[in-house]
């Protein structure tokens, strides 16, 4: 985990409240998804251990919220479940939750000190990097309006609020306020007049953070015979376009075909109304339940709007694969950030 977004003095003000030896060790790793393996990009800001014991460390830049608690607890759960699943990991090591600010709501604090989350007070003139929870906003960065601007950016790398707010037929007010959420999170940078996005780990993370794409994932397997994922995605682009259905393959399929990335040969991930599940049952189930599975995902959105056909496979428009693609989260970060590397030519 990178450790080093806070000021130094921040940890030794932490270490001197905890009554910790000033030897106390900061863990530094890469990101919680190495310690885990897991798809939720979840992280708390410092991680300190002493005599077996690891603190986990929120520091907040603004005042603690429910989600804030939420997030942290979730933190906890998750490891207890895995900690045990990766040799890496000493099971022995006994877990403290700790949420650092400024001030706290008398709610937030009651509630912290039931789940056992131990809250420190910072110094007011202590300097705090930046460090938004990303729902504290009212706002997403995944909705349809908000991801124009975000996918817009990303295609441009530099420009203007304006500029982006023209090129998506969205309004400046709304541009601003996607941006502003956005450099509040040190997911952007503003020089001038001009904008562009520092840190594309934290944007991924806030997608899948925020929409998980597995939440739309129709639950229940179904199989194609087909030599391979490529040759089902053709066949069935052929039919369904044949039917005036409306669909797109996305994620894997799509991010392949638009990377030349090798894609997975043993499924294939497909937008389909839900309605017209049971006659694509009809046409492509096997059973038994061999060959190419199909993942369907139930749209949330017009993602067939701007859909194009790659080597005669209807896919989802690039905005609409990488935002995909990233709600996969980890498992699919190798294919999300040659996406990413793409995404302007595309």
């Amino acid at each position: 985990m990178d450790v080093k977004k806070q000021p130094p003095e921040i940890t030794t003000f932490i270490i001197n409240q905890l009554n910790l030896p000033p030897t106390t060790e900061e863990i530094s790793m890469k990101t919680m998804y190495d310690v885990f393996s897991m798809e939720v990009p979840i992280q708390p800001d410092i991680v300190l251990k002493d005599q077996g014991i690891l603190y986990f460390i929120e520091v907040k830049k603004s005042a603690v919220t429910i989600d804030t608690i939420a997030r942290m607890q979730l933190l906890k759960e998750l490891w207890l479940k895995w900690r045990t699943d990766d040799n890496r990991i000493n099971p022995e090591n006994a877990i403290v939750l700790i949420i650092a600010a400024k001030w706290f709501y008398p709610r937030e604090e009651k509630i912290a000190n039931q789940l056992q989350i131990r809250l420190i007070k910072l110094p007011l003139n202590i300097s705090i990097s930046g460090n938004e929870e990303y729902s504290t906003t009212g706002m997403k960065i995944t909705t349809d309006k908000s991801w124009r601007i975000v996918s817009r950016l990303l295609k441009e790398k530099n420009t203007s609020i304006r500029q982006l707010s023209l090129k998506e037929d969205v309004s400046y007010g709304w541009a601003h306020k996607v941006i502003g959420m956005l450099i509040s999170q040190d997911v952007v940078k503003k020089d001038y007049n001009y904008v562009h996005i520092s840190d594309m780990k934290k944007l991924l993370n806030v997608v899948a953070w925020e929409r998980p794409i597995k939440n739309l994932q129709f639950n229940e397997e179904i199989y194609i015979q087909s030599p391979n994922a490529f040759s089902a995605a053709k066949q069935i682009s052929f039919l369904l376009k044949e039917q005036k259905t409306s669909f797109a393959f996305t994620s894997y399929t799509s991010g392949g075909l638009y990377t030349g990335y090798a894609i997975r040969q043993d499924a294939v991930y497909l937008y389909l109304e839900k309605d017209q599940i049971p006659h694509f049952k009809e046409q492509f189930e096997v059973n038994p339940k061999t060959g190419i599975r199909v993942n369907i995902y139930i749209p949330d959105r017009d993602v067939f709007a701007n859909s194009r056909e790659i080597e005669n496979v209807i896919v989802t428009s690039p905005s609409q694969t990488l935002l995909d693609l990233a709600g996969l989260g980890y498992s699919a970060m190798d294919l999300t950030k040659m996406m990413v590397e793409k995404y302007d030519n595309l």
